[in-house]
């Protein structure tokens, strides 16, 4: 199985951001082929107490890199990474990572 991860850096509004997230960014995600499912959460902090370095994430799951690669060439899997410009003002991490167990 792998993960897709995006971390999300502070954006420069809060509000802004969860708005545009919630409601015009996340309903693009179960349209995703091949997405067995997903998890998103907002960083809450670090165990130290500092600022933590992401504001959000988002873990998307398939069940291979292949099936990934399928989904996310599709134009519903293109829609979700080509939106990130209209809200992600603190930039976007994105990477993929295969799970181990």
């Amino acid at each position: 199985m792998v993960k897709l991860t995006v971390l999300y850096g502070h954006p420069d509004d809060p509000e802004a951001f969860e708005e545009y997230y919630a409601s015009t960014h996340m309903p693009m995600v179960p349209k995703i082929p091949n997405l067995l499912r997903y998890e998103a959460a907002r960083v809450l902090g670090t165990p130290d107490g500092g600022e933590p370095p992401y504001y959000r994430i988002f873990e998307g799951y398939f069940e291979s890199m292949e099936q990934m690669q399928a989904g996310m060439s599709t134009p519903e899997g293109q829609a979700p990474p080509a939106d990130l410009p209209n809200f992600a003002t603190g930039g976007a991490t994105i990477f993929i990572s295969e799970i181990d167990a």
